[in-house]
């Protein structure tokens, strides 16, 4: 075998399950990522499954951010004996405790003892990097690795890693992206292409889709909140804790922000009993209001823009109206008291896809009344009851929720806004690839379904051609 070499433990076949190890030698390696594979993709208990392949020689895990198809497997990875450092960037550092921590307790054990055990093993092994800053990973004769993270705008502490390489006198950079950013969520700052690589591991998500402007998304978000209002319901949107969560929050915070200024009319609405500045938001998660609390904390991680509001003195992650709910029990009030009022609201509550969490009471309790409204801003897997839900598209239509295989009727009004996607579209990836400084030489795409992957190779081949260019472009 030459080095340095690719080989891949996930995200080849679909858009999750990111794990990719870079062999330097015969005894030596680094390991990007270490995703669990989620949805359809996984086989039955993948959340407790052995990890599959052989750790000896992994001189470190580096992270490129903390969503589980991306660490997933961490658990696996200490079970089968792995002890070496998990570098990522800071704000990674902060939020991976967090996110393990709940994914512990849901798959393995809610001792309290032995999960606090756990939590602080993976403390002791994090390092924190800064952004934009070389850290020397090997050294040794005839070897030297070099790693340097760069803001990838996909959520807070979301990096690319650039892999600097001297193997046996001749020198390779190596790129693997994670996840990109779709460039609007404005609370990230904005991404910088790579100036060289000499391969780059690239993920293709969205390589067939082109993303809608913000402004339309926000626009979508305004019009549905009117319209719960003046129907007097509740608009349940179901939303991942971490990175979507935050963003709606800011979001949200804008456009209340606009409504409530002196003279835009928010009190003198007569077609709705609660204005807008009484309209209250309900973040119900618990493991989302500990990210948000956390990111409110890394705010010197916040682009310009959102910096610039903090100055202001506005709260874009703990605005008035913002209501946090925590205990179950509160939650069961909660739920209780929208169904039977006509009281207007905004919910946002996990998990995204609606197979688990606290969005699944509200559904059961709401989802039959056409004054309420599902807002969807996320994607839906088959065979999700999200995604039933969305098929139905606010016509007459049933859905499995929760377990015991009772069917619930669909007469909400159901909407899906596609401006929120965390991921980079085909022209962001395009751009990622082929703007930089220097030139690419190889590109491998993964991370994304195959109608994507042979989408995005030909736009790739085109941007290069009509830069006079040529790159190789394979999929594992």
């Amino acid at each position: 075998m030459e080095y340095p070499s690719l080989s891949h433990h996930g995200g080849t076949r679909g858009v999750t399950g990111s794990c990719h190890q870079l062999h330097l030698g015969p005894a030596t390696s680094l390991l990007i990522d270490c995703g669990l594979v989620q949805g359809n993709e996984a086989a039955p208990g993948a959340e407790s499954a052995a990890l599959g392949f052989d750790i000896q020689g992994i001189q470190a895990l580096v992270v490129t951010h903390v969503h589980l198809d991306h660490v997933g497997r961490i658990p696996a990875l200490l079970a089968a004996g792995y002890r070496g450092p998990i570098l990522c960037s800071e704000p990674s550092a902060r939020l991976l405790p967090l996110v393990l921590e709940d994914a512990y307790k849901l798959s393995i054990s809610s001792e309290p003892a032995q999960v606090a055990r756990y939590i602080d093993f993976i403390r002791e092994v994090i390092v924190p990097l800064p952004f934009e800053r070389w850290h020397t990973v090997v050294e040794c004769l005839g070897l030297v690795c070099r790693i340097r993270l760069q803001r990838a705008g996909h959520l807070l502490g979301s990096a690319y890693v650039e892999c600097d390489l001297a193997v046996g006198g001749g020198h390779q950079r190596w790129v693997f992206s994670g996840d990109l950013g779709s460039g609007r969520n404005p609370m990230l700052r904005a991404i910088k292409p790579p100036r060289h690589a000499d391969v780059l591991v690239l993920e293709s998500t969205y390589g067939n889709r082109l993303h809608a402007v913000r402004n339309e998304r926000q626009n979508q978000l305004e019009a549905a909140i009117d319209r719960a209002l003046a129907d007097q319901g509740t608009l349940l949107i179901p939303a991942f804790s971490l990175g979507r969560t935050q963003e709606l929050l800011y979001e949200l915070e804008d456009i209340l922000h606009r409504k409530v200024l002196p003279g835009a009319g928010a009190g003198s609405n007569s077609d709705s009993p609660l204005d807008w500045s009484q309209l209250p938001v309900i973040l119900d998660s618990p493991l989302a209001q500990r990210i948000t609390g956390a990111y409110r904390e890394l705010h010197g991680y916040w682009s310009d823009e959102a910096t610039a509001r903090l100055s202001e003195g506005r709260k874009p992650l703990g605005f008035e109206q913002l209501i946090a709910v925590d205990s179950h029990a509160r939650h069961q009030q909660v739920v209780n008291y929208l169904r039977s009022t006509v009281r207007p609201a905004i919910v946002i509550a996990g998990n995204g896809m609606c197979s688990g969490g606290r969005i699944v009471n509200y559904l059961k309790a709401m989802l039959d009344d056409p004054r309420h409204e599902v807002l969807f801003v996320g994607y839906q897997a088959k065979g999700t009851p999200g995604s039933v839900i969305q098929a139905s598209d606010g016509g007459q239509g049933l859905v499995q929720l929760g377990l015991g295989g009772q069917m619930y009727e669909i007469r909400a009004k159901v909407l899906t806004i596609d401006g929120y996607s965390g991921h980079a579209d085909q022209s962001g990836l395009v751009h990622f690839a082929s703007q930089g400084t220097e030139v690419v030489r190889r590109i491998v795409l993964v991370h994304g379904d195959d109608n994507a992957k042979a989408a995005l190779a030909n736009a790739i081949e085109a941007a290069f051609r009509d830069q006079g260019r040529v790159v190789t472009v394979s999929v594992p």
